[in-house]
């Protein structure tokens, strides 16, 4: 089942009997766009801070380490969601901010959530309107966390060659190790594979269709590729900080791949002097 929903049909379904709870999680690396939302977001839109709700404190396990279960039953209750509740999120358009979240709920046993392909643009392109404003969500006694519903890897999977095809998914320059504007350390992983999250794009902020998709990602996922051993995803994503690759996991599931997330990802790595780092191509 696709993890997207299209902007016409999005519309329709906030004008039916039963709409989904629209959760707005604008984000960029300058911090969340609270502004952004009071200025203009889908009617009946609740905002998600995904710094705060999304993930913990930044520290050993990179700058945006995974939501404790704690934080996500806190969140879930808060933003108003239960286990018989549609979710639709959405961000400005650059589409990783809205993957993480879809990727959490996913992760803490949410299944009941989709993604607006091309976020807010799409919305207004397709003759949404706009509401201004805060909007204060309805609370919800009946949250359910089952963390772990999603694979993910550790540092240590990673190092020991547990993680399968191992895709970068930042920029080829940051891949190379040209230049890093975030991070302390340049370069990759040894053994990953360079795959920008802007390959799986289209020029309109969506995700590129399935049969693109497969086409686009065949160079880095050979399927004369032997199997995994046991316990070892085929695929695993890693980004900066796990924010970005969670767009890599949604784009390759519409590709009908499901692959695993390194959380802690490039800014996890690097925290630990003792693990290799390579740099060029």
């Amino acid at each position: 089942m696709s993890a997207l929903v299209q902007a016409a049909d999005l519309l329709r379904e906030v004008a039916g009997p039963h709409p989904p709870l629209l959760l707005d999680v604008r984000w960029s690396l300058q911090g969340p766009d609270r502004a952004g939302h009071e200025t203009g977001h889908l009617p009946g839109a609740v905002f998600c801070d995904l710094d705060a709700d999304l993930a913990s404190p930044s520290g050993e396990g990179g700058r945006h380490p995974l939501p404790t279960s704690e934080q996500l039953v806190q969140t879930l209750q808060r933003l108003g969601i239960d286990a018989k509740r549609d979710v639709v999120v959405y961000d400005g358009g650059n589409a990783s901010p809205a993957a993480r979240a879809w990727w959490c709920l996913r992760w803490a046993g949410h299944d009941r959530v989709r993604v607006l392909d091309g976020g807010l643009l799409a919305w207004v392109a397709a003759g949404g309107e706009l509401q201004s404003g805060d909007v204060a969500p309805t609370p919800s006694n009946a949250a359910q966390v089952r963390l772990g519903q999603l694979p993910t890897v550790a540092a240590d999977d990673v190092a020991q060659a547990r993680a399968g095809v191992l895709l970068d998914v930042r920029t080829a320059a940051r891949y190379r190790g040209d230049v890093e504007p975030i991070d302390p350390v340049a370069g990759h992983i040894p053994g990953a594979v360079s795959c920008p999250v802007g390959a799986v794009m289209a020029d309109d902020g969506r995700y590129l269709p399935p049969e693109r998709l497969r086409s686009v990602l065949a160079p880095v996922l050979p399927a004369s590729s032997p199997s995994p051993a046991e316990g070892t995803p085929a695929v695993t994503a890693y980004c900066g900080s796990g924010v970005t690759a969670a767009q890599m996991v949604l784009a390759l599931h519409e590709a009908g791949i499901e692959a695993a997330l390194y959380p802690g990802s490039w800014s996890e790595w690097i925290r630990d002097p003792s693990r290799p780092v390579a740099t060029g191509g």
